[in-house]
């Protein structure tokens, strides 16, 4: 089950290397290709209105759902969480920082292997984990995006102001394209963890 979902996780981030191109917004015709798979129709959805739109959509994800902003944020999300988790997990595993009086107590918190640290730490360090995960989804959970731009958190903002839209748009292309790249590489370094139990740039836990 876990090797299938991570599978899934690839399929869904291979975008990633596919042409990244803005087309005019509009109705996607008839049996048009997809410009990410072009052996496969382009969802009727995707018509390119969305920066880094290349029609991928094999499992139809984008015909269950109305709210294709919340789609894109849903996307940002996950994208800039695998950025973080990637680096965290060379950064822990590579240079092994732990808090010494945390260790001292508890010697499961000197656990290196991301798979096997849930275990090793006490239920109330999971506990709190899961609470701020739920936390901030519970915050947005009943966030319309209407108008506004998707995944904007408010963050940055400044380094937009005096450019103009294609450079903006630019900036966004460059972000997804990270996000979907950090999603790949997550689930890589997941598969690579699970199936040989060992540091993602080498040695042994």
């Amino acid at each position: 089950m876990a090797r299938a979902i991570f599978a899934l996780a690839f399929l869904a981030s291979a975008s990633a290397f596919a042409p990244s191109v803005v087309r005019n917004q509009g109705s996607v015709q008839l049996n048009a290709k997809s410009k990410s798979m072009p052996f496969m129709e382009c969802p009727p959805k995707l018509d390119g209105s969305m920066v880094g739109d290349v029609g991928f959509d094999p499992l139809g994800i984008s015909n269950t759902v109305n709210d294709m902003k919340w789609l894109r944020a849903a996307e940002l999300k996950n994208g800039r969480v695998a950025q973080l988790a990637i680096l965290g997990m060379i950064i822990q595993e590579q240079a092994g920082w732990h808090d010494p009086g945390a260790v001292a107590k508890y010697a499961g918190y000197a656990e290196l292997n991301p798979l096997a640290a849930p275990g090793a730490v006490p239920v109330a360090a999971n506990i709190q984990i899961f609470l701020m995960i739920a936390c901030t989804e519970i915050i947005q959970t009943n966030k319309w995006y209407g108008d506004g731009e998707p995944g904007d958190m408010g963050w940055g903002s400044k380094m937009l102001e005096g450019k103009t839209k294609a450079q903006v748009d630019d900036m966004k292309l460059k972000e997804l394209t990270h996000c979907r790249l950090a999603m790949m590489a997550f689930a890589g370094a997941i598969t690579q963890t699970l199936l040989f139990q060992t540091p993602l740039l080498g040695g042994s836990f």
